[in-house]
C-alpha cells in the first residue's frame, strides 16, 4: 500500500506543478502580446499567405538559380580551362 501513495503523492505533485504553470500563462513577459492577440480578418490572412507565397517562390527561385550554376554553368566554365 505504501508504494502505491507514494506514486499517487508523486502524481499530484506533476498535477501541482503543471496548474502553477498553466496558471501563470498571461502573467509573464508575453501575456500582454497573448491578451491583444486575435483571430486575424479574412483579408488580413489572405495578404499574409500571399506575402508568404511570394516569399518562398523568390527563395525557390534563388535556390534553383544556385543549383542551375553548379549543375551546368561551372562545368562549362571549368571545361572552358580545361580543368
Amino acid at each position: 500500500m505504501n508504494g502505491r501513495k507514494s506514486i499517487i503523492d508523486k502524481a499530484w505533485e506533476v498535477q501541482k506543478r503543471i496548474e502553477d504553470k498553466v496558471h501563470n500563462i498571461g502573467k509573464g513577459k508575453y501575456g500582454r502580446i497573448i491578451k491583444m492577440a486575435r483571430k486575424p480578418t479574412e483579408e488580413e490572412y489572405y495578404k499574409t499567405l500571399k506575402i508568404t507565397f511570394v516569399g518562398m517562390l523568390i527563395i525557390g527561385g534563388i535556390g534553383f538559380t544556385i543549383y542551375i550554376i553548379k549543375q551546368v554553368v561551372a562545368p562549362w566554365i571549368l571545361s572552358q580551362f580545361g580543368i
